[in-house]
Order: C-alpha cells, then sequence, then structure tokens
C-alpha cells in the first residue's frame, strides 16, 4: 500500500470509492449486540465494521501518539502507587506499624489517579467516536 494511501486511510479521510464487499458471518445475537453499538455510535453497521476493522488491524491506530504518551505517563504513576502499596504491605506482613496517615495518602492518590484514568479513557472514547463519524 502506498504510503500515501495509508496516510489517507489513517486519517479517515480517503475519497476512494468503497465498492469492495467482505462478508462474514454472524448469528442473531451477535447482529443484535452489533447494531446497538453501531447506533449507539452513531454509525451505520458497515461504517462500524469498517471502523473496528481499520483499527484492529493497525492501518488506523485507535490511539494517536499523543494519546499513547498520556498513557505512558499514567502507566508511570500507577507503577510509583504500586510500588508503595507493596512497601506498605511489607511493612504490614512483617508485623510493622502503619500509620493511618500512610495509608490514606496512598488511598487520595490511587483516587486520583483513578479519575484521571477514567477521565482520559472518555476523551479517547470520544475522540475515537468523532474520527470513526469523520468529525476530527
Amino acid at each position: 500500500m502506498a504510503a500515501s494511501h495509508r496516510r489517507a486511510i489513517e486519517r479517515g479521510a480517503t475519497n476512494e470509492r468503497r465498492d469492495r464487499v467482505v462478508h462474514a458471518r454472524f448469528s442473531a445475537s451477535e447482529i443484535a449486540a452489533i447494531t446497538r453499538v453501531s447506533e449507539e455510535a452513531g454509525l451505520t453497521i458497515s461504517a462500524f465494521m469498517r471502523s473496528l476493522t481499520l483499527e484492529g488491524a493497525g492501518v488506523r491506530p485507535f490511539f494517536t501518539d499523543d494519546d499513547r504518551a498520556v498513557l505512558d505517563l499514567l502507566l508511570s504513576d500507577m507503577r510509583a502507587i504500586g510500588v508503595n502499596l507493596n512497601q506498605l504491605a511489607r511493612v504490614a506482613n512483617t508485623g510493622g506499624h502503619i500509620q493511618a496517615d500512610q495509608i490514606s495518602a496512598q488511598t487520595a492518590d490511587i483516587q486520583k489517579i483513578v479519575a484521571v484514568v477514567m477521565i482520559e479513557l472518555r476523551s479517547f472514547a470520544a475522540r475515537g467516536a468523532q474520527r470513526r463519524r469523520g468529525a476530527a
């Protein structure tokens, strides 16, 4: 595939006629689920399946480079919290005393990170839906 054509597909900006058909068999319950989620995404079943196929194959990645950078930072923060929790657990398991303020601080950090992760995931999903609909 030519680099310019691949970039056009990645952006979702191809004006190429869609005259090829791919056949796949689904059960009635699978079609019902696909229909429901495609409607929720504001897409036709064809557009929804095309988007999933291109994203799943890596032709049009779901996450942008900026998205990946944010996820890397969040992962780093979550690892740091995990290390701190493991240290607290180690002290507790060896019969040591853990102060309540240590647990409170770790719990507050975890709640903050979880909130940020949820906000970012919602943002990724919204941007992905906009890209699928051609709005971004």
